[in-house]
């Protein structure tokens, strides 16, 4: 018996491959938004670990953060970002022997456009990092008393 071929099935068979698509489609969208706020975090980790570590070098108080500004902005730089962007705050600690400072940069996360629902991100990526202020560095008022 031979049968008559139809096209029984081909409307659900042509909207499951169309879904497919679109679920393939957004998905690798998402993917790479989410690759490029990963790359984000390490370039805002690295600022910020240059940023405190620039300012615990500095060879006096009023240099410090300016010093600090410096070494986040090539950093950013050295990773493709926009320095302008960024936001670098002395969270915690003054310049000073044996003094703690915490420092913060933030950069803006990329921004997703999604079809048929619109923007997708726009947060801000945060780091922070301390240091301590050597001890025994030559130029500081006061001793060594770290606790």
């Amino acid at each position: 018996m031979i049968r008559k071929a139809d096209e029984a099935g081909f409307a659900g068979g042509l909207a499951g491959l169309l879904f497919g698509f679109l679920i393939f489609g957004l998905g690798t969208l998402l993917v790479g938004y989410g690759w490029a706020v990963v790359q984000t975090k390490a370039a805002v980790v690295d600022a910020a670990r240059q940023a405190a570590r620039s300012y615990v070098e500095a060879p006096d108080a009023p240099d410090a953060y300016d010093s600090a500004r410096t070494a986040a902005d090539a950093s950013l730089s050295a990773r493709g970002r926009d320095p302008g962007q960024a936001s670098l705050q002395l969270s915690s600690g003054a310049f000073g022997r044996c003094a703690r400072i915490t420092v913060t940069v933030g950069y803006p996360a990329p921004v997703l456009v999604l079809p048929l629902s619109g923007l997708f991100g726009g947060s801000t990526v945060k780091a922070e990092h301390s240091e301590l202020v050597d001890p025994y560095r030559s130029g500081l008022p006061g001793s060594a008393q770290c606790a």
